[in-house]
């Protein structure tokens, strides 16, 4: 099992930037392959951004192309997500997800085994 714990969420103005941490702890022996998606109020839960166990790939939602980082620093079992220039459609619950085969379909939430609480982002405009 493994628990995901994110952080890092609050309440930004547009044009802002806000990093979220998703830090990784039970059996952390093994490395997985994680992902960040977010789910605003009366919407499904959608893709945001993923990257491979070895942080050699990384794959974003067309959506935040550019503006988002997704990265990873396995000797603390933590994926981080930098989120720049953000936008009032930014505003969402953002989840981490953890899977340790390589997802088939990353963009599809149904793919991961493992999930955090989630932690609140709001942009203000």
């Amino acid at each position: 099992q493994v628990q995901l714990v994110e952080s890092g969420g609050g309440l930004v103005q547009a044009g802002g930037s806000l990093r979220l941490s998703c830090t990784a702890s039970g059996r952390t022996s093994v490395s997985y392959n994680m992902a960040w998606f977010r789910q605003a109020p009366g919407k499904e839960r959608e893709f945001v951004a993923a990257i491979s166990r070895s942080g050699g790939n990384a794959y974003y939602a067309d959506s935040v192309k550019g503006r988002f980082t997704i990265s990873r620093d396995s000797a603390k079992n933590t994926v981080y997500l930098q989120m720049n220039s953000l936008k009032p459609e930014d505003t969402a619950v953002y989840y981490c997800a953890a899977k340790f085969i390589y997802p088939s379909r990353p963009s599809i939430p149904h793919e991961y085994d493992y999930w955090g609480q989630g932690t609140q982002v709001t942009v203000s405009s």
